[in-house]
């Protein structure tokens, strides 16, 4: 289907209608955002003489809605001048504007009634071929529908994001009764690759598919919680990042969303399912109940499961909720066998099965939570789904989950876990028996590098849809592509000619392995592929070089072991930008210090939208040594022109590093100079290294070439250090710095400026690299760098002394 979208009209501004708008101005759509006009004048209105006819008062609600938005922590836009693209109206004045629209989004009240009222006034003014959907969580497609054209009905279908919808992947399509094909196919690529989500296809059941199995896991979760006896800091411990789940886990993800949010939809779909064989887990349990009666919502109520008592003396202490009594009392910390066991198994398919298996009463609850889960997703087809894989896909995508429940399953092993389930009163659907008796034991395989499911109908496994424009490293581990690896680093054959190497230590943080992939991978592609991708799937792509061996050897004070540890990440560093094949590193979510240094040197970078890149060292008393403060300042020496005023350009390279600026998006990593305009952007974090790998094939195509070192590199002299020493006293006498900060400042400041030279001059990157690892190895010599790099090793926080 041929369709452009250049412009979205988003109708309702509340929470999630005002995101999604920003998503869209993200992307680079023209957003219109309306909403109702307001009833009466606000009182200051009134003060102001103003009247129900004034334009700002026609648009306070949509106006203030926006502004909040924009406000909110973390921001739903990637930069804040992307919402000159979002322009506001109201319903009464502006509707007829949707005319000029390609998308007509409908975000009002979950109420029908109200839906199809709008929906009345909507086809008086839309044009006709216009798509149109809904932003419901589970009114039925089908009673929205109702009394609507002919042509409004096939162009019509809902789309559930999930909020926030800049940081949660998923999006639900849910066709209606006459929705054209073309449009559901045009909603699923446009969903993933465009607005970067996880699309996936419902069926216009109650609650369509995230809802219904994320709820009922929670709520079926709270009754074995409550007969168990569990304690809320107890269940968040066993229901977190252990098991692959969101640090906020259970209790503190309900208190952020809202309680009441939970239990109506609870609520709705018990009265929903009469047919339901679980329907009674949809029941509230006592600890449900007794919160949801004293309205205890949450965050949005100042107290839920959790609540933050604030001391006359200004000190905040948060108390957990006590069960037994439903009075406050003091977080626990708990503690279990099992958990304590696991610690030192970093694969999370082995700790899973480490943990349901532990005969303790975490290893209880696991079973009794999964098993009982297991069975629900098993009779939910194809009442809700006819493939597994999309069962799996929304429950990942909408809570966080590493891994959905027929993944968590066939990591337990699918036939033992069946035994399992039924002994403890828990029988799978009839196909999961068919299936094992037809000699087939899990739900996914891997064949010929491709990722498949078991497709019921045809007993048979089946590639899943849109994979195939994906590279994904599991895939490519199953498949035996592994060409070489070691404890910290493995390189894969990615076809086409092109390797790509994966980090996989702690927070991928940088050693001596990694250095050691980098160099084998690069003279590996350079012998025999077209060039090498460096990117992984871990929850980051690096935190930085490894502090705990520079922490040991600048405590024994062995200057020679650091200086030549430093020299060959300095060379490794220069080897990725200097290569004869091209390197392209594909950089997502946390990419700090020495993971902004590769980035920084490779020939593209293909980041994801969600990109926290800085060059943070500054924070453990140090300066950039990896290249990068080499790498800023011969960014601001390529990038001024003449009449520029350079002192101001170098300031601001400068103060990107001394004040540890991160990005907190990729087009803000961008603004602070660490993306290049030629750089890419990949919205779909899937897609991102089959991006990369196709960028390395392009620059080889083009005919790549060896870049030379440079050696015109221009630096200030004692012009630039003056300033810098200007601006550091002045923040020392305004008690904005500490003496070492100002210490740190200065050592950056030398080297930026090129050492104390009389006049700008021109000078090489190896200068400048002798220059920051000078610098970097004198303050490894400082008792005061050694205290915050101990900060951050022993107790996980940055220290200012």
């Amino acid at each position: 289907m041929n369709k452009t979208i250049r412009k979205v009209a988003i109708l309702g501004s509340g929470v999630m209608g005002s995101r999604i708008a920003c998503h869209f101005a993200n992307i680079g759509v023209e957003v219109l955002l309306l909403d109702i006009v307001p009833f009466e004048l606000t009182e200051d209105e009134q003060k102001k003489g103003l009247t129900k006819e004034n334009p700002a008062v026609r648009n306070r609600i949509v106006n203030t809605a926006l502004q909040n938005t924009l406000k909110a922590k973390p921001s739903p836009i990637y930069d804040q001048s992307f919402a000159s693209r979002i322009t506001t109206g109201n319903f009464d004045d502006d509707l007829p504007k949707i005319k000029d629209v390609d998308w007509i989004m409908e975000v009002v009240v979950e109420r029908l009634d109200i839906k199809q009222q709008l929906f009345e006034k909507v086809e008086k003014y839309r044009k006709p071929g216009t798509l149109i959907t809904s932003n419901t969580s589970g009114i039925p497609m089908h009673m929205m529908c109702e009394g609507r054209s002919e042509d409004f009905q096939i162009n019509f279908a809902g789309t559930h994001f999930f909020n926030p919808p800049r940081y949660l992947r998923l999006l639900e399509i849910i066709p209606g009764p006459k929705t054209k094909p073309e449009i559901v196919d045009f909603l699923m690529d446009y969903g993933d690759r465009f607005l970067g989500k996880e699309t996936v296809l419902c069926k216009d059941t109650p609650a369509f598919i995230a809802n219904r199995i994320g709820v009922y896991a929670i709520i079926s979760g709270m009754h074995t919680i409550e007969k168990m006896g569990l304690g809320v800091s107890e269940v968040d411990k066993l229901t977190g990042p252990v098991i692959g789940r969101a640090k906020s886990a259970t209790f503190r993800t309900m208190d952020v969303v809202g309680l009441d949010t939970t239990v109506n939809v609870a609520n709705n779909l018990y009265k929903a399912l009469p047919h339901d064989e679980s329907r009674d887990k949809f029941k509230l349990p006592k600890i449900v109940e007794v919160l949801y009666e004293n309205k205890w919502f949450g965050d949005k109520t100042g107290q839920g499961y959790f609540k933050m008592i604030r001391h006359k003396d200004g000190r905040k202490e948060l108390k957990e909720l006590d069960f037994n009594t439903f009075e406050y009392k003091d977080v626990e910390k708990p503690k279990f066998k099992a958990l304590e066991a696991s610690k030192e198994i970093d694969d999370l398919k082995k700790r899973i099965k480490f943990l349901v298996n532990f005969e303790d009463k975490a290893g209880e609850f696991y079973r009794a939570s999964f098993y009982d889960l297991f069975k629900y997703v098993s009779h939910r087809i194809p009442e809700i789904s006819d493939e597994l894989y999309r069962i799996d896909q929304a429950v990942s995508a909408g809570f966080g989950w590493e891994l959905g429940p027929f993944e968590t399953w066939d990591v337990l092993g699918v036939k033992e876990t069946v035994e399992k389930m039924e002994a403890a009163g828990e029988k799978a659907a009839a196909w999961v028996h068919e299936m094992l008796d037809a000699g087939n034991d899990s739900f996914y395989k891997v064949e010929n590098g491709k990722k498949k499911y078991y497709d019921i109908p045809s007993k048979s496994y089946v590639e899943i849809p849109g994979t195939s424009d994906f590279i994904i490293l599991d895939t490519l581990k199953a498949a035996d592509k592994k060409i070489w690896g070691n404890a910290g680093a493995s390189i894969y054959d990615m076809g086409d000619e092109v390797i790509g190497l994966e980090f996989h230590t702690k927070m991928n943080s940088m050693g001596a392995e990694v250095i050691e992939g980098i160099n084998t991978a690069i003279s590996m592609a350079e012998k025999s592929y077209k060039g090498l991708v460096i990117g992984n799937e871990g929850g980051n792509f690096s935190a930085g070089a490894n502090l705990a061996m520079l922490f040991m050897f600048a405590g024994d004070q062995d200057f020679d072991e650091i200086n030549l540890m430093i020299a060959q990440f300095q060379k490794t560093m220069m080897r990725a930008r200097y290569s004869s094949v091209p390197v392209v590193v594909a950089p997502h979510n946390m990419a700090l210090g020495g993971g902004c240094e590769l980035s920084l040197h490779a020939d593209h970078i293909q980041a994801h939208a969600e990109l926290y890149m800085g060059l943070v060292e500054v924070g453990v008393g140090l300066i950039p040594a990896g290249g990068g403060t080499k790498e800023m300042t011969r960014r601001f020496s390529n990038r001024v022109i003449p009449g520029d005023v350079e002192l101001n350009h170098l300031q601001e390279y400068f103060m990107n590093i001394a004040m540890a600026k991160v990005s907190t998006s990729a087009e803000e990593a961008r603004a602070l100079g660490y993306l290049r305009p030629q750089d890419g952007i990949t919205l779909n974090r899937k897609r991102q290294l089959a991006e990369a790998k196709a960028k390395v094939i392009a620059l080889s195509d083009a005919g790549y070439t060896q870049p030379m070192e440079q050696t015109n590199i221009r630096v200030l002299g004692k012009t630039s250090l003056a300033l810098f020493e200007a601006g550091i006293t002045g923040m020392i006498y305004g008690n904005y710095i500490s003496e070492h900060d100002a210490k740190i400042a200065r050592k950056l400041a030398w080297v930026m400026s090129g050492g104390d030279l009389s006049a700008p001059t021109e000078v090489s990157e190896q200068y400048l690299l002798d220059l920051e690892r000078e610098a970097f190895l004198s303050l490894t010599g400082e008792k005061k760098t050694l205290e915050r790099i101990h900060s951050i090793l022993f107790k996980g926080k940055p220290l200012r002394n």
